[in-house]
């Protein structure tokens, strides 16, 4: 990557805290680790249709933590934490940038907040965001079985583009590539 792009396309940074109807999301912190890895990072059902690694040690979660601190640097956005507005830490989303005007997003949540629309609520905060980061196109992939992501990201506000062949290891589900479903907005 070239490293005199600016962080973004307006020279905007994110903010570091976004909050939305139930939700508030922040860029995570060192002091963080260990409520990731027991929340959701080290759990075989959050994590099964992930491209990453389910974390096995408490350092796999650091390493979370360092990489997030670079995105920011970088780019001047990257993930973010999601908590309830009572303080919970329910999961994670955030844009990952390829270029400065195209990012990806994603979504995951701990397990016992799958289910009240949580997911949708975090897409719709990171449309948002992209749009204020003047993003040309956002963009999320999903695993092709995996029925309740494809739900959000339709109710969420990103159109169906195609299947991508064989384009993703799932390493959570073994070491082949698999078909993933690509969904995307543009601005």
């Amino acid at each position: 990557m070239n490293s005199s792009w600016p962080l973004a396309r307006s020279g905007v940074s994110a903010p570091d805290t976004i909050a939305t109807e139930r939700l508030e999301l922040r860029k995570p912190l060192t002091a963080d680790a260990t409520v990731i890895y027991t929340r959701y990072a080290s759990d075989p059902d959050v994590t099964r249709y992930l491209g990453w690694p389910r974390h096995t040690t408490l350092d796999d979660t650091r390493v979370f933590v360092g990489f997030s601190d670079g995105e920011w640097r970088k780019w001047g956005c990257g993930p973010y934490l999601t908590f309830s507005r009572s303080g919970d830490l329910l999961g994670s989303t955030g844009l990952a940038f390829e270029t400065p005007d195209v990012a990806s997003t994603g979504y995951l949540l701990a397990r016992d907040s799958w289910g009240r629309g949580y997911a949708t609520e975090m897409l719709r905060a990171m449309i948002d965001l992209a749009q204020l980061l003047e993003v040309r196109r956002v963009y999320a992939l999903c695993h092709v079985d995996h029925r309740s992501s494809q739900r959000v990201m339709e109710k969420g506000g990103l159109t169906f583009e195609g299947v991508l062949p064989r384009h993703m290891m799932f390493p959570n589900l073994g070491p082949d590539h698999a078909d993933v479903l690509c969904y995307a907005r543009t601005f």
